[in-house]
């Protein structure tokens, strides 16, 4: 009996150590998987911090794009700032300009008036003139008939003096009359004199208009010059203007292809910054595993 209780105690442990050595084989195995799912997991994470790497290198290139793109985006901010002040002093200048040139304008067009004016002035004191001239020929005319009706008389005189020296009446008589011919030829003179100072002063008069009128002609041609050189200026400061335009155009353009490059590289890096938190999360629950 303790034979056979002794055998059907080994029975029992040999039954116990197939079963402990099955267990043992299944725990090898889950082990030996263990290990292998472990290998995979670090090619796995070294190929993945490779990866990392990369991106990283790739995301320090990106972000030191982005930020030449940004110090280019100010730059150009800057200069878009600067030409719209520039654009804007220029079409302050311009309508400076165009209020010279109306300025201008309207002072030739008062010039001219002027001139105009003047120009009636003179003609009208040329007229004046040449009746005073008239009048200057006629009083001389008279004048040289009354000298010549006084020399005829004088001769008469002499003559009646020579012939007639017992006629003292009528050597009275035409003493008088010789003496009021005398006064009216000195009123002639004195007459004469005021027409001739009139006349003088008629002619200063009417030099003085001539050169106001040349002055005023040479004022007008340099107001003209002056009025060609602000409508050329006038057209510079266009062209500049639209040169200027197309110029901020042109910026505003690249800026916004600029933008849109920025706007594609940061869904690009939103993207890598996605898949990179990502891989953080897979090698943080890798590594909670194999731990």
């Amino acid at each position: 009996s303790i034979i056979r209780r002794q055998r059907q105690e080994l029975k029992l442990l040999i039954a116990e150590l197939k079963d402990r050595d099955k267990e043992l084989n299944d725990m090898v195995a889950v082990h030996e998987r263990h290990v292998q799912a472990w290998e995979d997991d670090r090619q796995k994470i070294l190929a993945l911090a490779e990866r990392c790497s990369l991106l990283t290198s790739e995301l320090n290139e990106r972000n030191a794009v982005i930020k030449s793109l940004t110090k280019k985006l100010k730059l150009l901010e800057s200069q878009h700032n600067d030409s719209r002040i520039t654009l804007e002093n220029t079409q302050q200048k311009f309508k400076e300009l165009t209020q010279k040139v109306s300025d201008s304008s309207v002072h030739c067009q008062a010039l001219e008036e002027k001139n105009q004016s003047l120009h009636c002035s003179v003609l009208e004191l040329s007229a004046k003139t040449g009746q005073l001239q008239a009048r200057e020929q006629e009083l001389l005319t008279m004048l040289q008939l009354k000298d010549k009706a006084l020399i005829e008389t004088t001769d008469q005189i002499t003559e009646v003096t020579s012939r007639f020296k017992t006629l003292e009446g009528a050597l009275r008589a035409a003493k008088l009359e010789e003496f009021s011919r005398n006064r009216e030829q000195q009123d002639l003179k004195l007459t004469l004199s005021d027409v001739v100072f009139q006349v003088n002063k008629m002619k200063d008069v009417l030099s003085e208009k001539m050169k106001e009128s040349s002055k005023h002609q040479e004022e007008i041609s340099h107001l003209k010059q002056e009025n060609g050189c602000l409508r050329s200026e006038l057209i510079l400061a266009v062209e500049e203007a639209q040169r200027k335009d197309q110029l901020y155009q042109f910026a505003k353009s690249k800026q916004v292809r600029i933008e849109k490059e920025l706007s594609s590289l940061r869904q690009v890096c939103v993207k890598q910054q996605r898949d990179l938190h990502f891989l953080h999360v897979n090698l943080d629950n890798s590594q909670d595993s194999r731990q």
